[in-house]
């Protein structure tokens, strides 16, 4: 049991990533909410966010920096990705926002099941005709 506990507490980051990528997704799955399913994508974003720099810190380690003597380096690579990553993330979420504001003018409703009925309303008024 001691050994499960050590186990557990010496991997948290890992939880904590696990969870934030079920709820994110099961954000973006469940709700009908245009919203809410771009805050579900970003909670999902942030998960994989922080399991990339928690793969790249190493317990004692320091920045990159050769200073002649024997040191143990932490690898920049995956801060540097996420860097990227983040300014992706802000672009899609922006994006994301501008659709969901044009849906709602024509629409009238950022809610999925709404703007499929109406959706479904316009193909049967168009195969009827005039």
């Amino acid at each position: 049991m001691v050994n499960f506990f050590n186990l557990f507490l010496s991997h948290y980051p890992y939880w904590v990533v696990m969870i934030l990528m079920s709820a994110g997704l099961y954000i973006v799955v469940a709700q009908g909410n245009l919203i809410k399913k771009i805050v579900g994508l970003n909670l999902f974003q942030v998960s994989v966010f922080m399991l990339y720099i928690s793969m790249g810190k190493i317990t004692g380690g320091t920045a990159p920096i050769l200073t002649g003597k024997t040191e143990i380096f932490s690898n920049p690579l995956p801060h540097v990705l996420i860097l990227t990553a983040i300014v992706v993330s802000i672009a899609t979420t922006a994006i994301g926002l501008a659709l969901a504001i044009r849906i709602n003018d024509a629409y009238g409703s950022i809610e999925e099941d709404e703007i499929l009925s109406q959706e479904r309303a316009l193909v049967i008024q168009d195969a009827r005709g005039p």
